[in-house]
């Protein structure tokens, strides 16, 4: 392909620890030298990027740098079996961290980072998913292997107005559990039940902080995005032979509980990591997603917005004002 311009969000360092955004003109030759190019439609915002753009170097490593973890769009070229035209997701691995990631018109890639959509899935919809829809997939297929079913009780999800959250609420409601949605943010109430929550509840409502080894087993299982009181607070409220998957550490990184709900109740403790899944396990989650778990309506919690909009929809991020799944039209098909 001619070494063509196109247009990439660029977070640069222009002093030390000063970092701006702006859109830059790049060209393909400034790709990594990957053998898959793939052209971006669109990409999703999440929280590992909007640090990533702000200049977190636990992150991104290097600068100038082009964030995005998610993209979706079709092959221009590839040495491998794919074919120009095909429709294809990117999400985790490297992507957006220190290889040059979705917010951009294009990307290279290894081959194996890829993966070909069904026809029935646009590259939208692919991305309303993205990697907090996989994540989230992840985490209810690991609670289902941990016979955490509809039937068993109620569901809490932590962090729950966030891409993650969300998305894990629409889904367990899609399969029939009776989820009840935790927040810092009961102006958020009406939004989690429309993505499908039965119950909210505000944080103070689960923290227990009298240093009680186990408390009143309330949950068959967890999706946890929080961390700290409140991760420590629900392992001691899950019930007899339940399971609490772990993703975020949004108040900190550090747990405190006993082995008791372990060892007295025999609980699971589930971490949901999604970068680095093998691709039979990838193909495995996005069938789930894409067939038996796929959502009809998204449109309550999905919000869209065009590639100029970014720079202040990870403002908005950074300050904690994201609701939902934020996805970013990067290009024409």
């Amino acid at each position: 392909m001619e070494d063509k311009e196109f247009f990439a969000l660029v977070s640069e360092e222009i002093s030390e620890g000063n970092f701006q955004r702006y859109i830059a003109k790049k060209r393909i030759s400034d790709l990594p030298s990957n053998d898959t190019l793939i052209k971006v439609q669109y990409s999703a915002l999440n929280y590992k990027d909007a640090l990533s753009a702000r200049g977190h170097k636990g992150i991104t490593r290097r600068y100038p740098h082009t964030p995005g973890i998610d993209a979706a769009g079709v092959i221009i070229e590839s040495t491998s079996e794919f074919k120009p035209g095909d429709k294809v997701l990117v999400t985790g691995y490297d992507l957006g961290m220190n290889t040059s990631g979705g917010f951009a018109e294009y990307i290279k890639v290894p081959h194996n980072w890829v993966i070909k959509l069904p026809e029935h899935i646009s590259t939208e919809e692919a991305m309303i998913y993205g990697t907090a829809g996989f994540t989230a997939g992840i985490a209810i297929y690991e609670l289902i292997n941990h016979n955490v079913l509809p039937e068993s009780g109620q569901i809490l999800v932590t962090g729950s107005t966030g891409g993650v959250g969300s998305l894990s609420i629409a889904l367990l409601s899609n399969l029939g559990y009776h989820v009840v949605a935790a927040t810092s943010k009961p102006e958020q109430f009406e939004f989690l039940r429309k993505c499908g929550a039965k119950e909210t509840v505000k944080y103070d409502e689960i923290i227990d902080q009298s240093g009680k080894p186990l408390l009143r087993g309330q949950w068959a299982g967890a999706i946890e995005n929080i961390g700290t009181l409140v991760l420590s607070s629900v392992i001691r409220s899950i019930k007899p032979r339940g399971a609490v998957a772990i993703i975020g550490n949004v108040t900190g990184d550090t747990l405190q509980t006993s082995i008791y709900p372990f060892i007295l109740r025999g609980i699971n403790l589930l971490g949901i990591d999604s970068a680095e899944r093998p691709m039979d396990y990838r193909i495995k989650i996005w069938d789930k997603l894409f067939n038996d778990w796929r959502l009809k309506n998204t449109s309550h919690f999905v919000k869209k917005i065009n590639f100029s909009d970014l720079n202040e929809n990870i403002d908005l991020m950074l300050a904690g004002k994201q609701i939902g799944k934020v996805v970013v039209k990067i290009s024409e098909h």
